[in-house]
């Protein structure tokens, strides 16, 4: 796409009261905020789970923002709000992956709860936007 076009399509998706991109949603940018988070502290993980819940966590830490802007990306209200929807899913398979790591003893209690703290700071937001969503097309 041109950038010419890729404006014109930003351009529109701004009129129906979108950001003009992804990376300007505040869901985006703490989802990117915690899939860093993710990749830092499943460092420091034993060696045996090279293979096991540390890929199964970064995964679902890197789909978070994946499908929040995969769904931007779609420029319909009906498309993000499914996206939007995977990446909620996705953030409490993290969640449940996040307690199991922690009742193992994979990483210290902060950092759990850190960790936690900012997966109920996404829900909040991409339940907020689930709303916004469910209202306009109402």
């Amino acid at each position: 796409m041109s950038n010419a076009a890729s404006q014109q399509v930003s351009e529109s998706a701004s009129q129906r009261g979108r950001t003009r991109n992804y990376r300007d949603l505040i869901a985006w940018q703490k989802a990117m905020q915690l899939a860093k988070q993710v990749n830092l502290t499943t460092e420091r993980f034993p060696a045996e789970e090279r293979f096991g819940l540390t890929v199964q966590m970064r995964r679902c830490a890197v789909s978070v923002p994946s499908n929040i802007a995969e769904g931007h990306g779609r420029l319909s209200d009906r498309a993000l709000r499914m996206f939007l929807g995977n990446a909620r899913g996705s953030l409490f398979e993290l969640e449940t992956q996040i307690l199991l790591a922690a009742d193992l003893t994979y990483f210290k209690k902060e950092d759990a709860d850190k960790l936690l703290s900012l997966t109920a700071e996404v829900a909040r937001i991409l339940n907020g936007l689930l709303r916004t969503l469910e209202v306009d097309e109402a």
